[in-house]
């Protein structure tokens, strides 16, 4: 199970996404992910994740940063 503040592949159609909450319910459970910089969340089946490759997760914290250094 990722730990949230790490980056995780959506295996279904290959987003990464930073992820902000995990929720366990009685089919199994469910990642929250955001994309790197900002956007709209979503919810992946944790089956369904795949561990980030280094390159991605690289391209994801400039992403967020970038985000981050444009907030007031």
């Amino acid at each position: 199970m990722p730990m949230p503040g790490s980056f995780a592949v959506d295996g279904r159609d290959g987003r990464v996404g930073l992820v902000i909450g995990v929720v366990v319910g009685n089919e199994g459970s469910l990642v929250r992910l955001r994309p790197p910089g900002g956007g709209a969340p979503w919810d992946c089946p944790s089956r369904a994740l795949c561990a980030a490759p280094p390159s991605a997760v690289l391209a994801a914290r400039v992403r967020e940063l970038n985000w981050q250094s444009r907030m007031p």
